[in-house]
């Protein structure tokens, strides 16, 4: 049976998800790796969603405050034998819920053009294409994107 449960950086199988992120991504970020990674520091994201199959982590995101009315989405991540069964949308479906609780009208994220099944996610998900934002501005490894949260749909 598949759960998600609200948490926080401090959760140990959060920590172990965002291992095998990490891992992954530096394999698919090569040289770029480490630019990408000093914008992924766990002490600035308070709000983390774990989900389970059963009593085992499977996949994992999270929310950090982008500015008063945006939230930005961060480390997203569902194991390999897990992609490709809806998990994935289940995890940002959570977020964006969450973040219209705290407050938020809109969502941003950032994904690398080496991470073409999370541009599908997202696309399919409503999030649009936008200008590069923040420390991605001129980084053309990097697709921003960006949703407005529907409150009256939920």
């Amino acid at each position: 049976m598949i759960s998600l449960r609200r948490t926080t950086t401090s959760d140990i199988d959060f920590k172990s998800l965002v291992k095998l992120l990490d891992a992954e991504l530096a394999i698919r970020d090569g040289d770029d790796h480490e630019f990408y990674n000093q914008f992924n520091k766990l002490d600035s994201i308070p709000y983390v969603v774990v989900v389970y199959n059963e009593s085992t982590p499977i996949g994992c995101g999270a929310l950090k405050n982008y500015n008063k009315n945006t939230a930005e989405i961060k480390r997203m991540f569902t194991l390999d034998s897990f992609r490709g069964k809806g998990i994935a949308t289940k995890i940002l479906s959570a977020l964006e819920t969450w973040a219209m609780e705290l407050g938020y009208d809109y969502c941003i994220l950032e994904t690398g053009i080496r991470q073409p099944e999370a541009i599908a996610l997202y696309q399919k998900c409503g999030y649009q294409q936008i200008e590069n934002y923040g420390q991605y501005e001129n980084v053309t490894e990097s697709l921003c994107f960006k949703k407005r949260l529907n409150k009256f749909s939920r």
